[in-house]
């Protein structure tokens, strides 16, 4: 390995071993405490733009698979780990992190203190940074980092399908069945369908789901649970959602600030009262503002899989997965017609929203996990409850 640094907009500097791609790269440095799962955070859309410090302290030691992953590719601009594992001990894996990194062309950063950085981070907020393997002075390092501007930047044009689709779980599931049984070890025991994927029910609602940033395991559950996902592009119009007459609308998770997606804010509130819509994380925000509402910028985000979220309605307590770095202010939106339903017990920030009167609901955080808990699947099921309403 050679010697690699990250240099923040505040001129503070952590050295470390580079892997991954020799490069430089800019991003908003974050951190994630999941503990599990960096495959599934690497390639989440919603990572766009970002370089993700990962709190759990090694990081590499199952390798990565062609099979538990949120896109076709990683989104991350860059990840830093405070050990990177020389061994990989999975069954599963096809690669080292360190090779997958190289193949997509991200820079990696290791053996730095990743807890000095989080407290940073924390203290300071979300800080710009440079991550660097390159021979640049510290003072050049720290002066990209203040010249890069993202907050303006439409990152969801980056990540979102290129034109409408029908998803077909069938294919995908087959596929990655077949490439499980086929690399079990030898003399383990058999599988079953059910360690690995619930079996797929009838189809009982057919659906639009606009891809802000979508992930597969949002279209895994959203079968699993009865759903026919038609999934679209995040500029399409509301005539095009409507056009094969859905039995509801999906807004998935996606990066990037909620403001700058004004199209999806025409989109989303043209579809208002026109059929059943759910949101999910960048969708509930997109929701936000199609309601009239606005987002801000919060300090460090919620990135992990351990955010306590109160159920307002019910008192239910739930341990989620979340990812995203904006809310909604609950103060904006007209208290007449839409109530706040969850909030962060870490902030007290809205996790959740409903319309009085009309068949709307969204979250912030992510039901389907991945990874995660999943405390909140039950929202999959809400949502065929109020299509079943709607019809009614």
């Amino acid at each position: 390995m050679s010697s690699a640094l990250l240099a923040l907009e505040d001129g503070s500097i952590w050295r470390g071993q580079s892997f991954g791609a020799p490069l430089t790269t800019n991003g908003e440095v974050c951190f994630n405490t999941s503990m599990t799962g960096y495959q599934e955070i690497l390639t989440d859309p919603s990572y766009r733009g970002q370089i993700v410090t990962m709190t759990y302290p090694l990081i590499g030691n199952t390798g990565i698979n062609s099979l538990d992953v949120e896109s076709h590719q990683p989104h991350v601009s860059g990840l830093i780990v405070r050990e990177l594992s020389p061994v990989v001990s999975s069954w599963r894996s096809e690669e080292t992190l360190d090779s997958y990194l190289k193949r997509y062309n991200i820079p990696g950063l290791t053996s730095i203190d990743t807890r000095s950085l989080t407290l940073r981070l924390r203290t300071q907020g979300s800080l710009r940074g440079v991550l660097t393997s390159e021979k640049i002075s510290d003072a050049a390092a720290v002066d990209l980092a203040k010249k890069w501007f993202y907050l303006e930047h439409d990152f969801v044009k980056e990540v979102t399908c290129p034109k409408p689709y029908d998803w077909d779980p069938e294919d995908k599931l087959s596929r990655k069945w077949t490439l499980i049984q086929g690399k079990r070890p030898v003399g383990a025991p058999p599988l079953t369908g059910e360690d690995y994927f619930a079996p797929l029910p009838p189809v009982k609602y057919r659906i639009a789901a606009f891809d802000f940033g979508l992930k597969t395991n949002i279209l895994r559950r959203l079968r699993q649970h009865g759903f026919q996902v038609r999934v679209l592009p995040a500029t399409a119009t509301a005539d095009e959602a409507l056009s094969t007459n859905p039995d509801g609308i999906f807004l998935s998770n996606g990066p990037g600030d909620p403001a700058v997606i004004k199209y999806a804010h025409k989109t989303v509130q043209a579809l208002i009262g026109k059929k059943p819509i759910f949101g999910i994380c960048l969708g509930h925000q997109i929701l936000g503002y199609a309601l009239g509402g606005k987002t801000f910028k919060l300090k460090f985000g919620h990135r992990g899989g351990n955010q306590p979220v109160k159920d307002l309605i019910t008192g239910r307590i739930s341990i989620t997965s979340q990812n995203h770095g904006f809310a909604v202010d609950p103060k904006s939106l007209p208290a007449a017609e839409v109530e706040t339903t969850q909030i962060n017990l870490n902030d007290q920030t809205s996790e959740g929203l409903r319309h009085r009167s009309e068949p709307l609901f969204s979250v912030q955080y992510h039901p389907e996990a991945s990874p995660g808990p999943h405390d909140a699947d039950y929202f999959f099921r809400e949502f065929g409850t109020l299509i079943e309403k709607s019809r009614g």
